[in-house]
């Protein structure tokens, strides 16, 4: 699959997240070099990261690239919000930022060891719903941008 505008925000905030986790170690282990170097390199990677969306923005809005694929799915969807109300570009990244958030402390949460199985069940299913938001919203990111270049490509 080529990459989207979603798909590279997508990939960006997670990054960041590494990154913040990674730092906060490090508060903890300030002299750990293998920390260091994992930071080090998570940064350079979100660096690349940020360069290839910029890339990616130009060559959209000079319609030179794909701007959103066409997805096939295979599920149903219910009980999701579609984000239908976000308009606004910055609002879904960030949207889909907090997601990304939401997931990463809800994976931390279904590995405890105290948990019944019950309780992992409901956390399973919450980053399920939380996941197809997460799709939902990388589809919403390049929605607004195809609606935005289908725009100023037609004035």
């Amino acid at each position: 699959m080529a990459e989207t505008l979603g798909s590279l925000v997508d990939k960006l905030s997670i990054k960041n997240l590494r990154i913040w986790h990674l730092e906060e170690a490090l508060e903890k282990d300030s002299g750990s070099e293998e920390l260091k170097a994992k930071r080090d390199l998570a940064d350079k990677q979100r660096q690349n990261l940020v360069q290839e969306i910029n890339g990616f923005l130009v060559a959209a809005l000079q319609g030179e690239v794909c701007i959103r694929d066409e997805k096939i799915k295979m599920y149903t969807n219910t009980n999701v919000s579609s984000s239908d109300s976000i308009k606004k570009l910055g609002e879904a990244v960030s949207e889909l930022a907090f997601r990304n958030i939401k997931l990463w402390h809800c994976e931390d949460e279904v590995r405890r060891t105290d948990l019944a199985d019950s309780e992992i069940v409901k956390i399973k299913r919450r980053i399920d719903t939380t996941n197809q938001e997460r799709n939902n919203l990388m589809d919403k990111v390049d929605e607004i941008l195809e609606a935005q270049s289908e725009s100023k490509s037609g004035s």
